[in-house]
């Protein structure tokens, strides 16, 4: 017997898993919608607090706790794809880090896991972007992961600036035209592509934008994780105006 699909959803439910405080991801996923599919998100519990160099590590560990709970609760509205909008979870480990995440929580799903960090590195080399800039909202530490990451993925991180936000809340606080600025003050002749990261970073209309003015690719991580799910889920609609990774790719 052939399973209903939703009525909505018919081509492609994705579930999407962030922090409790993170106001971000769900906004910027929803602006890449596409008939048939449809996204339905999941929350970790995290508390605002103060974020400094001592506690930074404190709360990466709560939002790892709760990344389990979270996706069982959001597999039981039958997704077929599970995007993490856990940005730094995904980037903590290297390589080894991220590859253990994505196999533990696809065993437990039993559907395909998106990391940011994973689909970051797949919409780079769509572009054959090797040497990059990055953009982060992390701590010291955090930059440290995500240095990390990429070195041991093959990419030369050229320049890192990281926002180091006061709290979970604070970084969906940072204003568009900051981030702009950071992004030209990233840039270089030497930089082949700008990545952004973190997940309640609201980058992805300006990363859109600033590939216009800097001709060359400018990655959000929320804009390439749903790229990633819907093309590794057979949908290969272009979407204009959200990026040159889902007009071109």
């Amino acid at each position: 017997m052939t399973e209903a699909v939703d009525t909505l959803g018919y081509r492609l439910k994705v579930g999407i898993v962030v922090p409790s405080t993170n106001t971000t991801v769900q906004p910027e996923t929803d602006a890449l919608r596409l008939p048939g599919v449809t996204y339905h998100v999941g929350r970790i519990p995290i508390t605002e607090r103060k974020i400094t160099t001592d506690t930074f590590l404190d709360h990466a560990a709560a939002m790892r706790a709760g990344i389990e709970k979270a996706s069982d609760e959001v597999m039981t509205a039958g997704v077929q794809a599970l995007i993490q909008g856990v940005a730094l979870e995904c980037f903590w480990g290297g390589l080894a880090g991220s590859a253990d995440l994505r196999k533990r929580l696809e065993d437990r799903a039993g559907v395909p896991v998106i990391l940011g960090s994973e689909a970051v590195r797949a919409g780079l080399k769509a572009f054959g972007a090797r040497r990059i800039a990055v953009l982060t909202p992390h701590m010291p530490k955090g930059d440290e992961e995500v240095r990390t990451w990429f070195a041991e993925a093959g990419f030369d991180v050229v320049r890192l600036t990281g926002l180091c936000c006061e709290s979970p809340r604070a970084i969906a606080q940072v204003p568009e035209a900051r981030i702009r600025a950071e992004l030209r003050a990233l840039d270089g002749d030497h930089v082949e592509a700008l990545v952004q990261v973190g997940t309640n970073l609201a980058g992805g209309a300006v990363c859109a934008e600033a590939e216009r003015w800097l001709g060359k690719p400018a990655l959000s991580i929320n804009t390439t994780s749903a790229w990633a799910a819907l093309r590794g889920a057979g949908v290969i609609d272009r979407i204009a105006g959200c990026g040159r990774i889902f007009e071109e790719h």
